[in-house]
């Protein structure tokens, strides 16, 4: 049997917003939890405390891989650094800014839009600042610019949309492929649920090139 995954959304977003990547996931022999919580109105901690205790359910001893799109990469990554998962458990992040936002620090500055990060502004704007040694973790990345992110300053090279590319590489991660996605086409693409399902099964995360594949709406 499988060990479970749960799902964790990113900012402004809901858990129902995950449904289409856990019905690939199950439709792949894994059993699929998605975790809601309030990416804006709370605060990391909280959230992490909520990661925290849904783990001690799913786990039952065995490890529990942890799949998070955005910001819930973020917060994965911090989780397995917690020693929150057990051995033998996988991180995979979808999009996440893992050297930091430039989109984030640009909102940031201007005191009108500040609010609109809440709890989440200083990870977003610092992104990781280490990898857990104990637990692998992977990216999938996207390149397709579609997203208000493009109209933002400071976001340059290939990009999502709303994060770059360069943002989403860490030296720690286990694996990095890029599709030709936009951000939240990363919850669309069958080709990125795929790509989750076998680093979730333990194979590696082959690279993907960012250009000639298809965006993988449907």
């Amino acid at each position: 049997m499988t060990p479970p995954v749960l799902l964790l959304h990113g900012i402004w977003m809901r858990g129902f917003t995950l449904a289409l990547l856990a019905r690939r996931l199950r439709a792949r022999g894994h059993a699929v939890a998605c975790l809601d919580y309030a990416s804006v109105a709370g605060a990391p901690a909280r959230a992490l405390d909520r990661i925290a205790r849904r783990l001690e359910g799913l786990a039952d001893g065995g490890p529990v891989h942890l799949v998070g799109h955005s910001l819930g990469g973020l917060l994965a990554v911090q989780a397995a650094c917690r020693d929150a998962l057990p051995a033998g458990s996988r991180v995979l992040c979808l999009g996440t800014p893992l050297a930091g936002s430039a989109v984030a620090r640009a909102l940031a500055g201007r005191r009108s839009l500040r609010w609109s990060l809440g709890g989440a502004r200083d990870l977003l704007c610092r992104g990781a600042e280490a990898l857990p040694g104990q637990v692998p973790v992977a990216m999938v990345a996207g390149s397709l610019p579609l997203g208000f992110g493009a109209l933002v300053p400071g976001l340059s090279g290939p990009h999502d949309g709303t994060v770059a590319v360069a943002e989403t590489r860490h030296p720690g991660l286990a694996g990095h492929a890029v599709l030709r996605t936009s951000h939240s086409g990363l919850l669309l693409s069958a080709q990125a649920a795929g790509l989750a399902a076998s680093w979730l099964a333990g194979q590696g995360l082959p690279a993907a090139p960012p250009d000639g594949l298809a965006s993988g709406l449907g």
